[in-house]
C-alpha cells in the first residue's frame, strides 16, 4: 500500500496529539478495617487500604490459616509491588490472621 505524504502527516498528527487525562471519581469506602490493639492494625491501614478497600479482607475465607495470610501479604508485595516494609509484614499477617482468619476469637 502506497502512502501519500498528506496521509502520513495526518497520521503523525493524530498520534502526536496529547491524550486528555480522565478524571475518575471513586465512591467513598463504606467498609473500614476492623479496629484492633494489635500493631498490625495501623500498619494494615497504612499499607493495605492505600491500594484496595478493606472489603477485600472481609471476603477472604474466615477459615484461612496464618500461612494463607502470610502468602497474601507477600503476594501483595512481590506481585503488586505494595510498598510494605519487610519488618512490618509479620505484624500485618498477625493482625489479618487474628482479625479475619481462623485465629479470630470465638
Amino acid at each position: 500500500m502506497k502512502h501519500t505524504p498528506c496521509l502520513v502527516v495526518a497520521l503523525l498528527a493524530v498520534l502526536a496529539a496529547p491524550i486528555a487525562a480522565k478524571d475518575i471519581q471513586l465512591p467513598p469506602d463504606t467498609v473500614q478495617l476492623t479496629p484492633s490493639p494489635l500493631p498490625g492494625y495501623a500498619k494494615a491501614q497504612a499499607n493495605c487500604t492505600m491500594c484496595h478497600s478493606a472489603e477485600y479482607m472481609r471476603y477472604q475465607p474466615p477459615s484461612a490459616a496464618r500461612p494463607y495470610w502470610d502468602a497474601m501479604v507477600h503476594r501483595m508485595k512481590a506481585v503488586f509491588k505494595a510498598p510494605i516494609a519487610d519488618e512490618d509484614m509479620p505484624e500485618i499477617v498477625d493482625y489479618l490472621a487474628k482479625t479475619y482468619g481462623n485465629e479470630q476469637p470465638k
